[in-house]
């Protein structure tokens, strides 16, 4: 930790970044809705910025849209002191769009314009290679797999990553929609399974990649591999599980007011990524996990008392004020 208690390792974050247009009403399907609202999304970008709220370092590379959305979608991670120097422009496709409906329950649906849309087509020759060399940690989902030129770009950064040191952090964010078939969805997910040294999977993802409706301990370890340092189940409102290669253990959820879970599970990852960035012995430390993990389910609920991602991202003392029992 750096002496005012701010992190100073760099969190590199790869993948899409796109926008959420949301219904201005709750409960609607996309079909029932009055209007939407556009909110900046996509997980690996919610993920730089929920780093940079909370006081650490980050930043994004991706591709966006050369369009008025690409630039204003560039101009919020700016504006949220994200480093934008990883970002290219398409200027022959369009930054892809995510309509996503808030059912009554407060759950997601989604639909997609990607056709194809400007983060699909980022290659390895546009990667910004200085910028991925100086990451503490790496982090990245599973939506960049889908098609080329885009895995072979997400490949060979995570190869750069790893090479030059970064802790490589993988939440896979499972969107069956933009698969061809949930087989070829599991078997990419898993593809670069083991070269991750902490994963983060909610309890629906871990049902898909097992097979199993369990939510247990022998169903999570059997995702274990022998590189992981930290395996994460996130379960909603019932907290999340983490298993090491020493200990496992849960930690309970806060409870507030869902509004919308859009970025939850993106600002729990920030979080934790923040807390352990500058120090790793923290992930052999069960008590010190446990206080990080804590902290980070603080972080996912805040998220989920506000509509869209970005907005509702919360800083440090909002989180420590859940923390310390106040609204």
């Amino acid at each position: 930790m750096a002496a005012n208690g701010v992190s100073s390792g760099l969190i590199v974050s790869f993948g899409e970044m796109l926008i959420d247009f949301v219904p201005t009403v709750s409960g609607v399907s996309l079909a029932e809705a009055p209007g939407f609202l556009k909110a900046p999304g996509g997980a690996p970008a919610n993920v730089a910025i929920a780093v940079t709220r909370l006081g650490g370092k980050s930043a994004f590379v991706g591709k966006l849209g050369d369009d008025e959305f690409g630039h204003m979608l560039a101009g919020i991670l700016k504006q949220n002191g994200v480093q934008a120097d990883g970002i290219n422009f398409d200027k022959g496709a369009r930054t892809a769009l995510a309509f996503v409906t808030l059912r009554a329950d407060g759950e997601r649906e989604f639909m997609f314009y990607r056709n194809p849309s400007a983060d699909m087509l980022l290659t390895p020759d546009e990667l910004n290679l200085e910028v991925i060399r100086s990451a503490k940690v790496f982090h990245y989902g599973s939506i960049s797999l889908i098609v080329e030129p885009c895995r072979s770009a997400h490949l060979k950064a995570m190869e750069v990553a790893k090479e030059a040191g970064a802790l490589l952090s993988y939440d896979p964010n499972l969107r069956l929609p933009l698969w061809p078939s949930a087989e070829e969805a599991r078997k990419q997910i898993k593809s670069i399974w083991d070269k991750a040294d902490v994963i983060k999977v909610s309890d629906v993802e871990l049902e898909f990649l097992t097979g199993s409706d369990k939510i247990d301990d022998e169903s999570a370890m059997s995702l274990w591999h022998p590189n992981l340092k930290l395996l994460l189940v996130t379960l909603g409102e019932k907290g999340c599980n983490y298993y090491t290669k020493n200990f496992h253990g849960g930690v309970e959820a806060f409870h507030v007011k869902t509004v919308d879970t859009t970025g939850a599970g993106d600002s729990f990852v920030g979080a934790l990524l923040t807390k352990i960035v500058d120090d790793q012995s923290i992930l052999e430390d069960e008590a010190r996990l446990k206080e990080v993990l804590r902290f980070a389910c603080a972080c996912g609920a805040i998220t989920t008392t506000k509509k869209g991602a970005t907005p509702a991202l919360p800083t440090e003392s909002e989180a420590l004020t859940l923390l310390n029992g106040g609204a």
